[in-house]
């Protein structure tokens, strides 16, 4: 019998991580965890976490996004996101509702 090379499959986790390199697939990811993580604040912590590691891979975090990710980090692990599902549930209720784009990149 020859040797024969099985191809490894990625890990799922992997898999996130190269598509929330594009900024339209991070931006839908952390639009449906807000809409729809309530009920798991553990959620959106880590998906700003995933979105913040695919991102650091293609060297687009600077030290003060770091910073500002480690501060909210600790915030959202403080208060279980409460403030922040709270207030996306008082917009549903209102009949609002927050959607998350890409802004425009300078050329």
């Amino acid at each position: 019998m020859k040797n024969v090379k099985v191809p490894t499959s990625r890990s799922y986790h992997e898999f996130l991580i190269e598509s929330l390199e594009n900024r339209e697939e991070a931006a839908g990811y952390i639009e449906i965890v807000l809409e729809e993580g309530g009920d798991q604040p553990v959620l959106l912590r880590k998906a700003i976490r995933n979105v913040v590691e695919a991102w650091e891979r293609c060297d687009r975090i600077s030290e003060s996004t770091k910073q500002l990710h480690e501060k909210l980090d600790r915030m959202l692990t403080e208060s279980n996101a409460t403030e922040i599902y709270t207030f996306f549930q008082l917009l549903n209720e209102l009949g609002f509702h927050i959607i998350i784009t890409p802004k425009e990149t300078q050329s």
